[in-house]
């Protein structure tokens, strides 16, 4: 099973999360701005989880890189 997800994200593009993280930052001030504090700070700790995915979707990408060189 971990192999089928492994090639499944490596289909995603790496830009993908590293945008979506600008995203969540984005859309975690304009809710400060509107004042929503709570839903803000709750957006806001998406970042790192997207960010950590991206640093996966490269792992997997490496790693299946270098099988295929083997």
């Amino acid at each position: 099973m971990a192999k089928e997800i492994e090639n499944q994200t490596a289909k995603i593009p790496s830009d993908f999360f590293l945008w979506t993280a600008i995203a969540a930052m984005g859309l975690s001030l304009g809710l400060k701005c509107m004042k929503h504090k709570h839903m803000a700070l709750f957006v806001g700790q998406w970042v790192a989880p997207f960010l950590l995915f991206g640093v996966y979707n490269k792992i997997v990408k490496t790693h299946g890189h270098d099988e295929k060189e083997m």
